[in-house]
């Protein structure tokens, strides 16, 4: 994301001041993965105006931690360990509707960035991203504004420009963000039984949502459904490495 991103602009000049320094506003971090978490600590102990003021690694600790902590905006992640990052968009935006949100994710922006906005968040950015880009989002949404990549707000505009007659040419688009959802899970490896446990969901609902996953994809059995979506899963996000790998080879059993 380069800085001639025109859906960004550094607000760090018009961040609070008190006695002539700026107040440093805190920022709640959500994702279940320690070392990110740190690794955010490190980007913000630097700055001024920003203060780390709690952690979460589920949708449920989220929630109690801005109860707790009240912070000024949170940065969450869409996969947590239990819940689910869209629910807790979602959820936070129906009960504290001024709290800014920014999806931090590795996931592809192309498929989430817009299906985040609409559920509630401020901004979206990759983990990806230079710290210096960061840093940007986060004042960003701090500020009362929204932050997504000049690729991401060119294809928001396209769509708005064409009104209901757009027609996008990925197929993934028809899914809903459960099905998105658990398509994700699908190209991971992990079978029906564990996707409902996560989810907290019955077996019986997941299996409904991948029989509509694939009526939406065009797929005629499960098996098609599991290369589907471990074809999407490491050619959109893992690029063939990682979890992408493991997950051709551990595909789920369920024939859902």
């Amino acid at each position: 994301m380069g800085a001639s991103n025109t859906w960004m602009r550094s607000a760090a000049s018009q961040s609070p001041v008190s006695g002539g320094k700026r107040k440093a506003r805190r920022v709640l971090i959500v994702d279940d993965h320690p070392i990110v978490r740190q690794g955010l600590r490190r980007v913000m102990e630097n700055e001024d105006d920003l203060v780390v003021c709690g952690e979460a690694e589920t949708a449920r600790d989220a929630r109690a931690a801005i109860k707790d902590q009240d912070p000024d905006v949170i940065i969450a992640d869409i996969s947590l360990k239990q819940g689910d990052g869209i629910e807790l968009v979602r959820d936070v935006r129906a009960h504290h509707p001024q709290l800014p949100i920014l999806v931090l994710s590795m996931h592809d922006e192309a498929i989430y960035a817009e299906r985040m906005l609409s559920a509630g968040a401020n901004g979206y950015i990759m983990k990806q991203a230079a710290s210096e880009q960061f840093l940007v989002a986060l004042r960003r949404v701090l500020d009362g504004g929204i932050y997504v990549s000049e690729a991401v707000g060119n294809n928001m505009i396209q769509k708005f420009a064409a009104g209901g007659s757009y027609i996008s040419a990925n197929p993934i688009d028809r899914l809903s963000n459960r099905e998105l959802q658990i398509l994700h899970m699908i190209g991971k490896g992990m079978s029906t039984r564990e996707t409902a446990h996560s989810l907290n969901l019955s077996i019986k609902t997941v299996e409904s949502h991948r029989q509509r996953i694939k009526r939406k994809l065009n797929l005629s059995t499960g098996t098609q459904l599991v290369q589907y979506a471990v074809n999407w899963f490491t050619g959109r996000e893992g690029g063939g490495r990682g979890n992408g790998e493991s997950a051709a080879t551990e595909a789920p059993s369920s024939d859902g």
